[in-house]
């Protein structure tokens, strides 16, 4: 892809999958949807809480509190460009890449920070972000960065094009904040009861539930049952100190995009995660989710951390990121 200072050009999705987004916009708005913030439409976003928005980093220490990159510059969104530059790993004199030898195994995440700016060129694999940062809000170049992503070389393990959400658990000091079982149009079987507008687990898991269902059909991701949703989960966005009603949280979204058909893992560090959910039993529904853990600093650290222990028991380390030459990495561990 290249732009020209005389004209953009834009390489377009498939024209089915344009519609498939519509459609799943169209469907939402007839079924009744009323709950919950809509489809941005340009105006400044609600906030989840006056805590900075959190996006995935490596700039975490190992095993620590990783740090919220800060909002990239408000411009109009541009199509994401190409960066010809080697993958780190192929050069062992390159910072932080010092006898990684896993060239071939390295993808990228993006999302909002990387608006407007080169992108790295072929990665093997391509993780993008739907958020603009909080919950409640969508990237804005967000379809931009699916293109770019469409490119990806593939060759490992992970899908070659994957997507991450942006979770909190903000109570009654978010925009909004659940009052019943109600959403989409739909009861929706609560395992934690009935929510009643309390900062419970019950009105917890339902605002996971809603914000997943946001996810998928109001930010126009088209056929979003196709992919594998990562569940963004840092200290930078708003939690409850409930450990229980922050699992909760994370469950409703879970058990949504599982009844839609689509995969899910979780993003995080063993101190964050630790801080925020903590200990997962075999009956929920994140016990047996894939690990994405953040913290490593080189290529060759990343490649070490995929056998370090998954964020729940039940799960498996699929991938390990880490930062260098201004964007984060992942090596894939499967």
């Amino acid at each position: 892809m290249s732009i020209f200072s005389s004209a953009v050009l834009i390489r377009r999705r498939p024209a089915g999958r344009r519609a498939s987004a519509l459609l799943s916009f169209v469907v939402a708005t007839a079924v009744g949807f009323i709950p919950g913030p809509r489809l941005d439409d340009g105006a400044a976003p609600a906030p989840e809480s006056a805590v900075a928005p959190a996006s995935p980093s490596a700039s975490a220490t190992p095993g620590g509190a990783a740090q919220a990159q800060p909002p990239a510059a408000r411009q109009s969104p541009q199509p994401a460009t190409r960066k010809p530059a080697q993958q780190p790993g192929s050069d062992p004199a390159r910072p932080g890449t010092e006898g990684s030898g896993s060239a071939g195994l390295l993808g990228n995440d993006v999302s909002w920070p990387q608006c407007n700016v080169d992108l790295p060129d072929d990665p093997a694999f391509a993780i993008v972000g739907v958020n603009n940062g909080l919950a409640n809000t969508t990237n804005p170049c967000l379809h931009q960065q699916l293109d770019w992503a469409d490119d990806s070389a593939g060759g490992t393990g992970q899908p070659r094009l994957a997507l991450y959400v942006n979770t909190a658990n903000p109570g009654l000091r978010g925009s909004w904040w659940p009052t019943n079982n109600e959403y989409g149009g739909e009861t929706v079987a609560n395992p934690y009861g009935t929510c009643q507008g309390q900062e419970d687990a019950a009105c917890a898991y339902m605002y996971g539930y809603a914000k997943a269902f946001d996810d998928a059909y109001l930010r126009t991701i088209s056929e979003p049952e196709t992919y594998l949703w990562w569940l963004d989960v840092e200290t930078g966005n708003s939690w409850s100190g409930d450990r229980n009603a922050n699992r909760a949280d994370l469950e409703g979204m879970a058990d949504f995009f599982h009844s839609i058909g689509a995969r899910v893992g979780i993003y995080s560090s063993a101190r964050q995660w630790g801080q925020i959910v903590g200990e997962v039993g075999s009956a929920s529904s994140l016990y047996s989710l894939p690990s994405w853990l953040a913290g490593a600093h080189t290529a060759a650290e990343a490649k070490d951390m995929c056998s370090a222990a998954p964020l729940t028991a039940g799960g498996t380390v699929a991938l390990t990121q880490f930062v260098a030459d201004g964007f984060d990495h992942d090596h894939s561990c499967i």
